[in-house]
């Protein structure tokens, strides 16, 4: 795995840094393809039980496309005859969006600083986002003529409405991260100083927690956003099932009776 990703695992906690803070951590070939790669080791890894997304250094959490590659990419193609850079949204975006919102195991996103283009659309397929009081966050696609990738046309209308994201989709602007707050794109912001520890604190939280009832939320929020609400009923029905059927049910059912703390095994 490249250097421009760091991956640690401790204790059931899968830490993913952004490691090209020289750049705003914008996004490379090498620089997605580890990413893409760290996450779906997360995934697979039944070890892991939570997943912490971040960046290195304080200006930017990810601003997207590096395009200085992305031109000369671009160059080349037109060089060859050929439409390849492209393909990365195929290749690189998508695949990392999946790997996000598909893993069975909760994704907090510790945004500190700018998210822009493919960098928004990261943060805001985590499921928790904990974002520092400096943050920004931008769409950025049409300014370089381009559409939304790596999620946004679906993420974005649905955390703050169809007419904010028509807005900030075709005109991009930075929005601060207070105002991101008031409009309900972040769950949580905090200092500058303290962004680290808190993202860290509630993504070890998440990993102590009963694993396979995060699993369920997170199947069931993303099903019932494209389905009805009695297709939604027999999914919860079904999903209920599963999460009673657990170890962890028990052990927390048990501790509640008892009046202690539960500790789970994630099964």
């Amino acid at each position: 795995m490249a250097d421009t990703v760091l991956y640690e695992v401790s204790d059931g906690l899968a830490t993913i840094t952004i490691n090209r803070p020289e750049a705003m951590n914008a996004m490379n070939i090498a620089t997605k393809v580890a990413l893409r790669d760290a996450l779906l080791s997360a995934a697979a890894d039944t070890a892991v039980r939570s997943v912490l997304l971040t960046a290195s250094g304080d200006r930017a959490f990810c601003v997207g496309q590096d395009l200085k590659e992305h031109v000369a990419l671009l160059e080349a193609d037109r060089e060859a005859g050929t439409g390849e850079t492209m393909s990365t949204v195929r290749e690189h975006y998508n695949p990392i969006l999946r790997a996000i919102t598909e893993m069975p195991k909760p994704v907090v996103a510790g945004v500190n600083g700018v998210a822009a283009g493919a960098g928004l659309g990261f943060a805001l397929a985590s499921d928790y986002r904990i974002v520092s009081d400096t943050a920004t966050f931008n769409t950025s696609f049409a300014g370089v003529a381009l559409t939304a990738d790596s999620g946004v046309s679906w993420t974005l209308p649905r955390l703050i409405g169809r007419a904010r994201a028509t807005d900030l989709l075709l005109f991009p602007r930075s929005v601060r991260a207070a105002e991101a707050y008031e409009w309900g794109l972040v769950n949580r912001l905090v200092p500058s100083a303290d962004l680290a520890s808190e993202a860290a604190a509630v993504a070890r939280a998440l990993a102590e927690g009963p694993t396979l009832a995060y699993a369920a939320i997170k199947e069931s929020l993303a099903y019932g956003a494209g389905h009805s609400l009695a297709e939604t009923l027999d999914k919860e029905d079904e999903l209920q099932s599963r999460a009673g059927a657990s170890e962890d049910h028990g052990i927390a059912v048990r501790a509640f009776l008892s009046k202690e703390k539960p500790t789970y095994v994630g099964g």
